[in-house]
């Protein structure tokens, strides 16, 4: 492949791609294609297949079918050379608590071969906001920093592509919101990242596009915007009340042909917009509509 046409190529082309584990199939024919210079979010439940994507697309996992390529590489055989060229955050942390911060990023600077391993170093701290912690162990810091130690580790080689997986998961909201920043920055400066994810909001604000996951395939992609439009409409109407009364609202919006959902104690009527003969009681709320109803309409599991 010339220069040219792999700088038109996606950074991520999958195919088909089939992952068993026994008697369990993690994934199930997943196509999936990430253009360059976007964030795509996958967003879907715990078990529907995220964190096993990822890890087809380091050559951790071999899958049983399909093809999977990461620019002009095809896995698993040019795994060695797509690894070069990726930045991995994985959801377990799997730092050197037995050096510094900077000891970590040194030693990942020369095993991708980086030239100017203290540039890279000073460059990874600075983008994690970190300079001031180069020196410090790593069993010593915060949970939210060494999570953003991970992303150092993963952007210490610029990579052309950063692989995400659940960046934020077991975080408090504060420190998410620290690392969404991060993130945020890297994505407006146009890097390609994939990254996985179940929390709702995480997607809606760092993904240009949002590729629902479930049972092991994506069975929804487009802007976060868009899939709220094509499966949730304009509006939203949530009704709390005593289990014999949400049951009756519940009947009547879904014998006028709308959709409703658990919302934790209540129920959620989606596009209620579209509501005639009184199925939206006047003590309902009505709020626009979201990304976690359309989570919840394709997946039948309730957000986090």
């Amino acid at each position: 492949m010339t220069a040219a046409a792999d700088n038109r190529s996606p950074a991520i082309s999958v195919r088909g791609a089939v992952k068993r584990f026994g008697p369990i199939t993690a994934v199930d024919g997943l196509d999936l294609e990430v253009p360059r210079g976007i964030c795509l979010g996958l967003l879907g439940p715990n078990g529907a297949g995220k964190s096993t994507t990822m890890r087809l697309l380091t050559g951790q996992a071999i899958a049983n079918d399909g093809e999977i390529r990461v620019f002009e590489h095809e896995l698993p055989g040019d795994s060695k050379q797509a690894r070069a060229r990726m930045g991995v955050v994985p959801q377990l942390d799997n730092l050197d608590v037995d050096v510094t911060v900077e000891d970590n990023l040194a030693v990942y600077s020369r095993l991708y071969r980086v030239g100017d391993v203290r540039a890279a170093v000073d460059r990874s701290l600075a983008i994690a906001r970190l300079a001031d912690r180069r020196r410090e162990a790593v069993d010593k810091l915060s949970g939210g920093m060494r999570r953003r130690l991970l992303l150092a580790r993963g952007l210490v080689h610029e990579p052309e592509l950063l692989l995400l997986d659940e960046p934020t998961v077991g975080l408090d909201p504060q420190i998410r919101t620290e690392l969404w920043s991060l993130i945020d920055g890297l994505r407006t400066r146009g890097k390609t990242i994939l990254m996985s994810t179940h929390y709702i909001e995480e997607a809606e604000r760092l993904a240009d596009e949002v590729a629902v996951m479930h049972h092991g395939k994506v069975i929804a992609r487009a802007t976060p915007a868009a899939l709220i439009a094509e499966h949730a409409g304009r509006e939203t109407a949530e009704l709390y009340g005593p289990p014999d009364r949400l049951a009756e609202v519940r009947a009547l919006a879904e014998s006028e042909g709308l959709t409703v959902r658990p919302a934790g104690p209540a129920i959620a009527i989606v596009g209620s917009e579209n509501a005639r003969n009184g199925a939206i009681p006047e003590d309902a709320i009505r709020r626009a509509a979201t990304l976690e109803d359309v989570f919840v309409i394709l997946t039948g599991e309730e957000a986090e």
